[in-house]
């Protein structure tokens, strides 16, 4: 038989295979079709009860298929783990914080009634501003209601999408904005401050006194908006939110929550020179060892961490916001040449720690508060460097216990 002739078959076979895989997708999308519209069709009854329209409704869902890139997006495993010192550098740029100068400036007037009004710093309220939407230059072109209706239909986080979804459709029944405008992520975050709907329902105000609350064009009311999340979620005025430390020499790492006096009969100082707060509580922030920057940070981290669990975004949030009012940023190097460890085996001290008894959280590799938490109370049981960061040391003697 001839190369030609050859190839020729194989072109016919894999032409055929490809017939019958499209032919079989072309099911599978009509059978999910149905299965979607069944899904809609089930949704009425909870959005007529919070008083959502016939008429908005149909107007919401006429002609949407759920999005696969979106239900894709919510099932990708990143395999690598970025570094906190990569985002810190994304947070702080020169660009950004340039940017969030010029607006510190453009918006002083209404930064400075809406901190008198809600106790929330300037610098807090720009930091979130612009870590969210580069302080409203980026709010994201997803529709929502897609993006909310296809998470929802696959069950992604259980009932929290099908819920933020009959909250969006509450939102356009109310006229706070067109069906056409209403965008944002692949996760439904809308607006300059990227509320969820919920967010929007519970925390959006109106800052420039029109009467309505759009998050999405007017500034001050998206930053007063944000503020008004960050108070209700607790922001004890006059604490800081936290700053860089300098530890004395062989510090004990068993001290980890203490007052400020505390903290100063320790020897513990402010990198940037300035004394410690008279009152209040702070926690030592750890993220990249023992050898990195260290942070005194306090409850009111806690509080941007309600808008977004990330140590590292409520990091970023904090010195970005410091940044654009002349602070110096992370003055200790981080450990940019440092051994690190890969996705696999992060997960594997989750795995380890889980099976002696020090963590009961998902093994995603993820090392966020209640991971490093464990690997403290572990290292703190071994008479180790109690740091809560985990390394190549760390797991090997993880292996041996």
């Amino acid at each position: 038989m001839s190369f030609h002739h050859l190839f020729s078959r194989r072109r016919l076979v894999t032409v055929a295979l490809a017939g019958i895989a499209a032919g079989a997708v072309r099911t599978a999308f009509a059978q999910k079709s149905d299965d979607f519209s069944r899904f809609i069709a089930d949704l009425w009854p909870d959005a007529r009860a919070q008083r959502v329209s016939r008429q908005t409704f149909e107007d919401a869902f006429r002609g949407l298929a759920p999005n696969a890139k979106i239900i894709a997006q919510s099932r990708k495993q990143s395999e690598f783990v970025r570094p906190v010192w990569e985002y810190i550098d994304g947070a702080i740029s020169q660009a950004r914080v340039t940017r969030g100068v010029v607006m510190a400036g453009k918006w002083a007037g209404k930064l400075a009634e809406i901190e008198r009004r809600f106790g929330v710093p300037r610098s807090v309220v720009l930091g979130v501003w612009g870590m969210e939407s580069n302080f409203g230059s980026y709010t994201g072109r997803i529709d929502v209601i897609q993006a909310l209706a296809s998470l929802a239909y696959v069950r992604y986080r259980g009932e929290f999408f099908r819920n933020e979804l009959i909250i969006a459709l509450k939102i356009l029944q109310d006229d706070h904005i067109s069906r056409d405008t209403m965008l944002g992520s692949w996760a439904g975050a809308m607006g300059q401050p990227q509320f969820m709907p919920s967010s929007f329902e519970k925390y959006a105000i109106d800052g420039d006194g029109d009467g309505v609350r759009d998050i999405w064009n007017s500034v001050p009311d998206a930053l007063a908006s944000t503020a008004n999340y960050l108070h209700q979620h607790g922001w004890a005025g006059g604490l800081p939110w936290g700053f860089e430390v300098q530890l004395p020499e062989k510090f004990d790492f068993r001290n980890h929550r203490l007052g400020f006096s505390s903290w100063q009969k320790l020897g513990v100082r402010r990198m940037d020179g300035k004394a410690l707060p008279r009152s209040g509580e702070a926690i030592l922030l750890v993220l990249a060892g023992a050898g990195g920057p260290i942070f005194l940070v306090t409850d009111n981290f806690e509080v941007i961490r309600a808008y977004n669990s990330s140590d590292s975004y409520a990091l970023g949030v904090g010195l970005l916001g410091d940044a654009i009012y002349g602070g110096a940023g992370v003055r200790a190097p981080w450990p940019r040449n440092a051994p690190r460890l890969s996705a696999e085996e992060r997960r594997e001290v989750q795995k380890l720690l889980a099976r002696q008894g020090f963590y009961q959280g998902k093994h995603d590799g993820n090392h966020g508060a209640r991971t490093r938490e464990a690997i403290r109370f572990y290292q703190l049981k071994h008479r180790l460097v109690a740091d809560g960061h985990a390394d190549p040391a760390l797991l090997a003697h993880l292996r041996k216990t």
